[in-house]
């Protein structure tokens, strides 16, 4: 069913060689002037960030790219494991190109990123879809000229996952989605096997990238005019542990911040348990970064916390916010939670909305929870119906919505510097965002898309400010 290649430490030249052969093969191959891509990311900003790498590669292979697979030439959806209605939508969205591939043959169609990592799902694609004529895991994305060259050229079927993740590959091409707003990888997989995640089955051990390539390609950023960059990483509060400098997150971070420019530095995931005082000091001093934490909790339960594997309790969690709040002024505080774990009472459901109120974030991220195959969560007793869990979840989006609708409020007559990120329709709306990640509406010239401005916020939505340029 597979077949595998050496594994590369690098993106090294005959990497290179591979995307000028296929350059070379396109010619014979394309449909219309220049060979098409067609490439769907889903899932994390870390998928999109390994999105903008295959493009990358596919540019330098003479490739162009479409927004739908009409005239692809080249098929390629990456994947997200998270929860099981992203898969649905992959399997969805895989069954309809069988017309197209019918109408086209020629047409090549490739699976990648973290679904493919996992066995069960590689297997249904391979006996269910037989017009999918390439898989690769993220593991192999530095081998993805070699594989795409491979399967152009022979006409089989390649199949590479299970590749080694102690390993970062560097000197892979960009291409980068936007211009004003961009994505920085600062490491790779996770060591927090928290119970209910398949991240680290799927993303591997966690690995640093280098401190003097992150901060590079920083200033190499700042320099090209990229306004906002986000690093990431599955839990980059974790940053260096692996490495032999001794550089830690808040350290990474407080040398960006020291390079000159005028932008503003974000970062995302962090883990509660490894959010130091540090490096809440680092934003507090900062002239870059955001004062916008993005801190999971999960539940606000402490007996859930602890069959979760999250390593703190719902005191350690507050006790980081409180004093995230002492220095920060105004801080601005997102959040993931899950709603119906394995085992889950509403009794502990009652904290984790007492914890919302208390905490009063700016927005959450909300899911109800989807058992991965493989994740001991997966195993665990669940006697809650389905329904019922739909009930917490709309409670807990009515209580959200009334703290974030008098958040917004509050902030009707006040000044706020946005970055202008784009144009919204036609009628010279332009969509801004803060600081602290709220979205602001305000009238004005498309030109100044990509500035800082600052705006007097006239009126609030429940999750949304509308104000006037000034």
């Amino acid at each position: 069913m597979t077949e595998k290649f050496g594994t590369l430490n690098d993106f090294d030249e005959s990497q290179r060689e591979y995307l000028n052969l296929i350059y070379e093969v396109m010619e014979s191959r394309k449909r219309g002037e220049k060979p098409v891509a067609f490439i769907r990311t889903y899932g994390c900003q870390q998928n999109v960030a390994d999105g903008e790498r295959i493009k990358g590669m596919l540019s330098e292979a003479g490739f162009v790219f479409e927004d739908k697979p009409d005239n692809a030439d080249f098929i390629l959806f990456n994947t997200c494991a998270v929860r099981e209605h992203a898969e649905d939508r992959i399997f969805g969205n895989v069954g309809a190109l069988k017309n197209l591939k019918a109408k086209h043959p020629r047409t090549l169609i490739a699976l990648c990123g973290c679904m493919m990592e996992q066995k069960h799902i590689a297997e249904r694609i391979y006996k269910s879809f037989p017009y999918v004529g390439l898989v690769f895991g993220t593991h192999a994305l530095h081998q993805f000229p070699e594989l795409l060259y491979r399967s152009i050229t022979t006409g089989k079927r390649v199949y590479l996952r299970d590749n080694d993740d102690s390993l970062v590959h560097e000197g892979v091409p960009i291409k980068r989605d936007g211009s004003v707003k961009g994505w920085l990888p600062i490491m790779y997989g996770c060591d927090n096997f928290c119970t209910y995640c398949i991240v680290p089955y799927v993303r591997g051990r966690e690995r640093s990238r280098e401190k003097d390539i992150i901060l590079s390609e920083a200033r190499e950023m700042i320099d090209s005019g990229y306004k906002d960059i986000t690093l990431l990483g599955q839990n980059v509060n974790s940053y260096g542990k692996n490495l032999k400098n001794g550089v830690s997150f808040a350290k990474l971070i407080r040398e960006i911040d020291d390079i000159e420019g005028d932008y503003w530095l974000r970062f995302m995931t962090s883990h509660p348990k490894d959010c130091t005082r540090e490096l809440i000091d680092t934003i507090a001093q900062s002239k870059h970064i955001s004062k916008h934490l993005h801190l999971p909790f999960q539940s606000g339960s402490s007996r859930i916390l602890k069959a979760m594997n999250r390593h703190y309790d719902r005191e350690k969690y507050l006790d980081i916010v409180n004093y995230a709040k002492s220095k920060i002024p105004d801080v601005s505080l997102t959040s993931d939670v899950i709603v119906g774990f394995p085992g889950e009472t509403y009794e502990d459901f009652k904290e984790t909305l007492s914890l919302i109120r208390e905490v009063g974030f700016t927005s959450l991220f909300t899911f109800i929870y989807s058992p991965r195959v493989g994740t001991p969560a997966a195993s665990m007793p669940d006697p809650i119906s389905a329904e019922v869990k739909l009930k917490w979840f709309q409670e807990l989006l009515d209580v959200q919505e009334e703290i974030a609708s008098k958040r917004c409020a509050s902030m009707v007559g006040t000044t706020q510097r946005v970055l202008i990120e784009g144009e919204k329709g036609k009628n010279n709306i332009l969509n801004a965002r803060t600081s602290g990640n709220i979205i602001v509406e305000a009238e004005g010239s498309p030109e100044l898309v990509g500035t800082f401005q600052n705006v007097e916020v006239t009126k609030a939505g429940n999750w949304i400010l509308k104000g006037k340029i000034i």
